[in-house]
């Protein structure tokens, strides 16, 4: 399948590996949120799963950015089936809240960088409202913080090619939206379980 064999490059271009700290490999819905530093994170974070995980995880993504040239969008239609989603100018025919629900469906997981762009810094910057939209909605679906490692020195902002350094991806314990949590609370929540993963 040309999904493996891309994932097999993905972890040969960056040497990743996975590890399982707070939960387990499963086929069972998930919204896997993670730290963004690179436009490889999607890629990595993907391509680190078992392949009967992988066939069920999309990656939500920038419509703008995946939309242009060949490859990109061929990538994202044919290989990742990626949810692209508007950013800039969201409206209520074009939400990407909506879109992410329907992706869910009954049976997908999705993979989801909440800062909503690339983040410079050591930490995630502050995460967007949408994790917590997604969370009250679904809260039949597991909620699992992720730490993507070096990918920011693997394919620094600006360059095409990526270098050889170690990557990975490190999984922890599921969270949802404890009773009568804020939004604020619950976000600021969700982004220290991503910073944890950062000393596991």
């Amino acid at each position: 399948m040309k999904g493996d064999f891309v994932a097999f490059l993905g972890r040969l271009a960056t040497g990743a590996r996975s590890r399982w700290l707070g939960c387990e490999p499963d086929t069972r819905q998930r919204i896997y949120f993670a730290n963004h530093t690179s436009n490889l994170d999607a890629l990595v974070l993907w391509s680190v799963l078992p392949s009967a995980v992988r066939a069920l995880t999309r990656p939500v993504a920038a419509r703008d950015y995946w939309t242009g040239g060949f490859v990109r969008p061929w990538l994202a239609r044919e290989v990742f089936d990626a949810v692209l989603i508007e950013r800039k100018k969201p409206t209520a025919h074009d939400n990407p809240l909506a879109d992410m629900i329907v992706a869910l469906g009954d049976r997908h997981s999705l993979i989801l960088f909440p800062e909503g762009g690339r983040s410079s810094g050591p930490e995630p910057g502050p995460f967007k409202g949408g994790l917590h939209h997604l969370a009250v909605r679904r809260p039949d679906v597991e909620f699992v913080p992720c730490f993507i490692e070096n990918m920011n020195r693997i394919l620094p902002k600006g360059e095409l090619l990526p270098v050889p350094v170690l990557g990975g991806v490190t999984f922890g314990t599921p969270i949802r939206v404890e009773p009568a949590e804020t939004k604020p609370a619950f976000l600021e929540r969700a982004r220290r379980a991503v910073i944890a993963l950062s000393n596991g």
